[in-house]
């Protein structure tokens, strides 16, 4: 089966195709476990033109337009010339090129729409566009089948007969020998807690590190180091770390080079998150790949991503004391245990393996 994925966005800061696959690590190797039984070719704008063969993959840098464009008429070409017997479409937002792809192909040539994150438009032409959308979408990919209904709710969708539970990227994270993987990051601490994400409203770390750092008052050994590539609340987080008396407890460690996220991922007994909404959740993926336990707010995308809290503790987003609560609980749970669950539920619904099968599937189902 010949698979073709195209997405309508351009990224002019990338011309080099080889620093494309390694920004884009976290998704391709979902498109590696198709070739490895299907021809998979992945269109793709940015500032580069050529076909590139890479992991028995085509990659067609193509370059119709300079930015995103609604009518896109040669892009669209482009993927019917291709002959594809399905189309992975990325993105729920692009309605209008969704419609024109799916008359060009016609109804012999399924198209499986990938959700990024993206929530359902609230009304004016924008929803109007992706409920005439919907006619052209074959199935419909959600890391969250939860996540899906809330467009149907919307009315933004017809029904949840498309929608699929699939997580939309995996890890390239394996788990390693923990005593090597202390010695070149010297995270010290017993036990281990992790946070890897930006530090914005959204995520909350705010709410994370308060938690934290009462938590250190019972527990003086326990250690939380913090990565992040983005600010936007660090001279906020000082503020509080610097006035507590337990501002030992919590190292801000900043940006790190994301191979070097295996040793942190596998030296680490919990992986903390305060996010008040995630498509997916691409570092929780990673760390429980890992083995690490995750501590995460109940949302839909995170019940997916930890079987319900089996994997790990859920609190309510935005919430201290629930937060802390889970963090006293840490010491009472069988952590070997919740570390094997994590890594036999990321193998077996997470993988790129796992994704990759499910995407068959419904393939399969619809050609």
């Amino acid at each position: 089966m010949r698979y073709v994925f195209v997405s309508y966005n351009y990224t002019p800061e990338f011309s080099d195709p080889q620093a494309w696959f390694v920004r884009t690590l976290g998704y391709t190797g979902l498109m590696d476990q198709l070739s490895k039984r299907h021809e998979v070719i992945n269109v793709k704008q940015i500032n580069y033109e050529g076909i590139v063969n890479h992991n028995n993959i085509a990659y067609h840098f193509v370059n119709f337009s300079k930015k995103k464009l609604h009518f896109n008429f040669g892009l669209n070409l482009y993927v019917k010339s291709l002959n594809p017997d399905i189309v992975i479409f990325h993105g729920l937002h692009q309605p209008v090129q969704l419609i024109q792809l799916g008359l060009m192909l016609g109804k012999h040539t399924p198209i499986i729409v990938q959700n990024h994150a993206e929530k359902p438009f609230r009304g004016g032409i924008k929803k109007t566009l992706q409920k005439l959308a919907d006619k052209y979408a074959d199935a419909y990919l959600f890391a969250s089948h939860d996540m899906g209904l809330e467009w149907v709710t919307a009315g933004n969708l017809k029904s949840a007969d498309k929608i699929h539970e699939v997580m939309e990227v995996s890890s390239v994270f394996f788990p390693t020998d923990r005593s090597e993987a202390e010695s070149p990051m010297s995270a010290k601490g017993a036990p281990v807690f992790l946070w890897v994400g930006r530090l914005n409203d959204n995520k909350d770390p705010l709410n994370v590190v308060r938690a934290f750092l009462t938590f250190a008052q019972s527990y003086p050994k326990a250690k939380l180091f913090m990565i992040y590539h983005t600010e936007e609340l660090l001279p906020k987080i000082k503020e509080l770390i610097s006035a507590s008396p337990n501002k030992g407890a919590i190292e801000l460690i900043g940006k790190v080079p994301h191979a070097d996220l295996l040793y942190w991922y596998n030296r680490a007994d919990f992986i903390i998150s305060g996010s008040h909404y995630e498509g997916s959740g691409t570092a929780i993926c990673e760390a429980m790949s890992c083995g690490c336990v995750p501590l995460v707010t109940d949302i839909l995308s995170f019940r997916m991503i930890t079987n319900n809290g089996e994997c790990g503790m859920l609190y309510e987003p935005g919430n201290e004391a629930a937060l802390l609560e889970v963090l006293m609980q840490t010491s009472q749970i069988n952590v070997a245990e919740k570390r094997k669950l994590s890594i036999e539920y990321y193998k077996q619904n997470l993988s790129f393996e796992a994704i990759a099968e499910r995407i068959e599937g419904i393939a399969a189902s619809l050609v």
